[in-house]
């Protein structure tokens, strides 16, 4: 579902333009560290209480979401947020990979022999909430990127839908844990929250290497060097 950067050189947004469509990043932003801050309270309280790895995993998502929506805050609190971008992706990027190394390890060790997931009614809400909260979102910061030309927002829109699918997964964990005591479901829908992360991860970080429109023509060596893609 990854959409291309609108290319700088046909569509370059005006000075007042790229003024809006950055007030409207900080703004998304902010609504979702606000949303993921109550969400990480919520999912890790609730999933030690049920001894739920997924539950845990996907609040571990929402405090990693936040601070990836913080670096790009960061990013555009700055005079020249392009000159911020490169950091900004690899804060994202190392986000991603430290939920996959948490959630991996203990994936695992729930299904050599840890304790078995209880149901947990606040963790299937909590899913279903934002099964519906976060496609809005990620898709409305992921436009203005695209049209700002903005890596870092596209990747933490990115971030943000990650948590839509995250949602899914964790739902039916939770739900096959819940109807049927499939225990092991619970730290498999982990797992597959970890491999997803890993590869959020590895696309934010190339993301800062090539392909990133900045202020200069579209001839320059920051674009031209993206002959294959990315």
């Amino acid at each position: 579902m990854s959409l291309p950067l609108i290319d700088p050189a046909l569509v370059r947004p005006s000075p007042a333009r790229r003024q809006v469509l950055a007030r409207r990043v900080r703004l998304l932003v902010a609504a979702t560290i606000a949303y993921n801050v109550v969400e990480a309270v919520v999912a890790i309280t609730a999933g030690t209480l049920a001894s739920s790895t997924a539950l845990i995993g996907f609040g571990l998502d929402s405090v990693i979401e936040v601070s990836s929506a913080a670096a790009v805050a960061w990013q555009f609190a700055g005079r020249d947020p392009e000159s911020r971008e490169r950091v900004a992706l690899r804060i994202i990027a190392v986000s991603f990979f430290a939920l996959a190394a948490y959630v991996t390890v203990e994936s695992t060790r729930a299904l050599l022999g840890g304790a078995e997931a209880a149901h947990s009614s606040v963790g299937l809400v909590l899913a279903a909430l934002s099964l519906a909260i976060m496609p809005g979102l990620s898709y409305a910061q992921r436009r203005a990127g695209r049209e700002l030309g903005s890596r870092s927002a596209v990747a933490d829109s990115k971030q943000t839908l990650l948590c839509t699918y995250l949602s899914a997964v964790l739902l039916v964990g939770l739900g096959l844990n819940s109807l049927f005591g499939w225990s092991w479901a619970d730290p498999v829908a982990a797992l597959v929250i970890a491999a997803v992360a890993v590869k959020e991860g590895r696309e934010a970080w190339r993301g800062d290497a090539c392909c990133t429109p900045g202020p200069g023509p579209a001839t320059s060596s920051r674009t031209t060097d993206c002959a294959g893609g990315c």
